[in-house]
């Protein structure tokens, strides 16, 4: 089994559904990483943008839904399941990334307006 963990900031508002068995999320992380050297001039080059899609099941995917906001940092332990099927007679390959575990990281600007709030009322 392919297991890992990623650091990263919410890109856009998680996606919350509960009409099945069980209640399920949908959130993209995003987090800048070294791009390296430039080869000719030897300066480091911009960083480039790393975004991954997760998917969480049951009762975590509801507290993430509901306590997680855009820019929130969140440190994910996940592990990578094959998503295959079949198109018109052929075989699409893919995969997912299934969230094991999470812990909250540093507040993003719109959680930090929101706590701020509820200190001062």
């Amino acid at each position: 089994m392919n297991k890992g963990s990623f650091v990263g900031r919410i890109a856009k508002a998680p996606v919350f559904r509960d009409g099945g068995r069980t209640p399920v999320c949908f959130f993209t992380l995003i987090r800048n990483e070294y791009a390296g050297k430039d080869e000719v001039t030897g300066d480091a080059r911009e960083e480039r943008k790393v975004a991954i899609p997760f998917t969480i099941f049951g009762s975590r995917a509801k507290t993430i839904s509901e306590h997680a906001y855009v820019g929130d940092q969140l440190v994910v332990e996940y592990r990578l399941v094959n998503n295959d099927r079949e198109v018109q007679g052929e075989t699409e390959y893919g995969f997912s990334f299934i969230v094991d575990d999470f812990e909250f990281g540093a507040p993003g600007e719109t959680k930090r307006q929101k706590l701020s709030q509820q200190q001062r009322g």
